[in-house]
């Protein structure tokens, strides 16, 4: 039933009623206006009008079932109404169902082709659903009819952002506060661009002038959070993101919330929330970041799903890859490397001297930066490292991805996977033929588009496979590079000049805070107690944490005093102190990565317990690699055990710290030349079987001399 004609005393009735329920919503009785709106609905089941009205009623009030239920009867009654299929796809979008709101934007269009409102939300959905290049066209159909239309410019705004068209995207959100100064969104939008472009400051003033616009604009809260957290401003990070998360609760916001938390060793209520982000992603409540989640879980089964949510809302693959399954034969296999770390930056510290070992007769190199040229002297020795180098740091990822392409690169690299700053949209475009996962991020990326992970058998075990997207290849030692030339100051530093005991037994852990769990710390100090007159050093990232872990010892009875803090220090001279200690103890359920390294680089004795991820498992594959397979443990007591025994046995520990000298330039792990022969076996292999056209599959590389 329409009201279209009013001759008809019932329908003139239900048209009043109607009236009378749209005038009580207007009045903020919502109470009143539901009632009246049920009324009119009860006794007018086909009331187009009414139907409509009380499911916009309903998704203002946030009961969208009932709002998708109404609006979608409304449209089978009346299949005409461009505003209620517009309406329809509103609803749609915001319970997720992004794809079926498309449709019901693209009916409504199809009614009214200069229908502003669904061009405007079908522009959001299509952001949503990743397809950024349509969103873009959809937005300039708008700011065609309309250049001040200031949801165009947002929509647009944000699907460069995505491309990382950080240029255009910025003029955007300038032209929409021309429009608009005081839109939050626009001072958002502007925000997170220069937040990518690594401009805190600014990105921080255009967040705050968000907030003094809308203080309950959770997205104005989080991006201050970022830009704190990029300071080291932990606690401030903190107080943001449980600002955010009060405002809308969801799993992305509760991961940072605890993530700040952990950095700022900040246990209360820890188990509870860390069992409620698992749990969330275990049942797909959401997506988050799974860089966050690698800190948080020990599943690999879990980080697994949270990979591939965040693939499926972020990065899904791209409708026409820009491989065509073409084979290309120079001469040389053609490998790039992709990164936004070519700088001071723990990749490079790992491979550099990788890239310099390379067979110029059998590869090609070629360095892609996403980052800025710092002008330091590793980023020099990167760049002369590879056989061509371009940054690429002004173009957005399509153009990277076309460059790419037009390199025909056969492997390209992934240094990242989901560390801060990465593309992982230029893999998606798919560039190269063969796309590899290495050294950057500790876990699988869940992405069809990236055929290759390289691990060893300790990283991943033959049960852990099913939990990998990627085919993995198995290096015969160790997955991480090592760069045999790393300098080593040659500074004598004493333990006075740190606050050591002089003759107390030290025990250390650099790793950074975020890494340090209870349960993990239950077990240091229960050694601490042992061990009469040793102390643990750990590194001082932020001033709260210290405090924080000073409490925490107090708590479980140990002299706070007995927990000493270390500054930064360059790269060579933070080698050097390494010696100053006597046993490094590692974390989990992340290990010390490149942390690892440096300790067994200086000479540093390290003991790991095992744990069932990629990223727990380092530590047992650094030591295999550096022949002391004997300070891997795989139960908590047993680390605790071991750590109590070394310390009370001098000379069982020199006798370990002697083994670790006569291997660190015998083994396999600091053999740069030895890893580079096994990395360029593993990429021939890729490759032959690529040319031979068999899909991508498990590769074991045999060790050579």
């Amino acid at each position: 039933m329409r009201a279209s004609s009013l001759d008809d005393p019932r329908l003139l009735k239900a048209f009043r009623n109607l009236e009378e329920a749209v005038s009580l919503q207007r009045r903020r009785l919502f109470d009143e206006a539901d009632k009246a709106f049920a009324r009119v609905v009860k006794k007018n089941p086909d009331y187009f009008d009414a139907l409509h009205f009380y499911g916009l009623f309903k998704y203002q009030q946030g009961q969208f079932t009932d709002a998708l239920r109404l609006v979608a009867k409304a449209t089978k009654i009346n299949p005409g109404s461009a505003n209620a299929l517009s309406s329809l796809g509103v609803i749609l979008a915001h319970l997720g169902r992004y794809g079926e709101a498309l449709a019901s934007f693209d009916s409504a269009l199809a009614l009214d082709p200069n229908h502003l409102q669904a061009l405007s939300n079908r522009s959001n959905a299509l952001n949503e659903l990743g397809r950024y290049e349509d969103a873009i066209e959809s937005s300039d159909r708008i700011l065609k009819a309309n250049s001040k239309h200031s949801e165009a410019y947002i929509s647009r705004g944000a699907a460069l952002f995505r491309l990382h068209r950080y240029s255009e995207a910025l003029e955007c959100y300038e032209r929409c506060l021309q429009f608009n100064p005081a839109y939050a969104t626009a001072w958002v939008g502007r925000g997170n661009v220069l937040f990518d472009l690594r401009r805190y400051t600014e990105a921080g003033s255009a967040y705050e002038k968000a907030l003094a616009l809308k203080p309950d604009f959770e997205q104005g809260w989080i991006g201050r959070g970022h830009v704190c957290q990029q300071y080291k401003r932990y606690d401030e990070a903190f107080a943001a993101y449980e600002k955010a998360f009060a405002l809308k609760p969801d799993v992305g916001t509760e991961a940072l919330r605890l993530n700040a938390k952990m950095f700022l060793c900040d246990w209360s209520n820890f188990n509870t929330e860390r069992a409620n982000v698992i749990l969330s992603v275990k049942n797909k409540k959401g997506h988050l970041d799974p860089f966050f989640f690698l800190a948080i879980s020990g599943s690999a089964e879990d980080q697994l799903q949270c990979a591939r949510s965040w693939i499926t809302a972020k990065y899904p693959a791209a409708p026409m890859p820009l491989s065509d399954g073409a084979r290309y034969s120079y001469e040389k296999i053609r490998v790039g490397y992709v990164s936004a770390d070519f700088r001071p930056h723990a990749t490079p510290a790992l491979l550099t001297g990788v890239l310099e070992c390379h067979d110029r007769t059998r590869f090609e190199t070629t360095g892609i930066s996403l980052g800025p040229d710092d002008q330091t002297d590793i980023r020099k020795r990167i760049e002369a490292s590879f056989d061509d180098f371009i940054d690429v740091e002004s173009l957005g990822d399509r153009e990277i991805a076309s460059l790419i392409r037009s390199k025909e690169i056969d492997i390209l690299i992934d240094l990242m996977g989901f560390t801060q700053n990465s593309l992982t949209s230029v893999f998606a475009y798919r560039p190269a033929p063969i796309q590899v996962n290495y050294l950057g991020y500790p876990g699988t990326m869940g992405a069809s588009y990236i055929d290759y992970i390289i691990a060893d058998p300790i990283l991943i075990p033959e049960r852990a496979q099913p939990f990998y997207t990627e085919k993995i290849v198995y290096l015969p030692n160790s997955y991480q590079a090592n760069d045999d030339k790393r300098l080593i100051s040659g500074r004598a530093f004493s333990r006075a000049e740190f606050g050591l005991p002089y003759n107390g037994f030290v025990f250390c852990c650099f790793n950074n805070s975020y890494k340090i769990f209870p349960d993990v710390f239950d077990r240091w100090m229960g050694i601490l107690k042992k061990v009469e007159d040793s102390v643990l050093w750990l590194l001082e990232d932020n001033a709260i944490a210290a405090k924080n872990l000073r409490q925490e010892a107090a708590v479980r009875g140990v002299n706070p005093e007995r927990l000493i803090f270390a500054g930064r220090l360059p790269p060579a001279e933070h080698l050097a102190r390494h010696r100053l200690a006597d046993l490094s103890l590692d974390t989990l359920p992340v290990n010390a990565h490149t942390t690892g390294s440096d300790a067994l680089w200086a000479g540093l004795p390290i003991l790991t317990l095992i744990g069932d991820t990629f990223a727990g498992r380092v530590g047992a594959s650094l030591l295999n690699a550096v022949g002391l397979p004997e300070l891997v443990v795989s139960t908590p007591q047993e680390y605790e055990e071991l750590a109590v025994d070394l310390a009370a046995n001098p000379e069982k520990l020199a006798a370990m710290k002697q083994k670790l000298s006569g291997n660190r330039l015998t083994k396999p792990l600091f053999n740069t030349q030895m890893y580079t022969r096994h990395i360029e076996q593993a990429y021939l292999a890729m490759f032959e079987r690529y040319q031979t056209g068999l899909a991508p599959a498990d590769i074991s590389i045999n060790a050579c001399l």
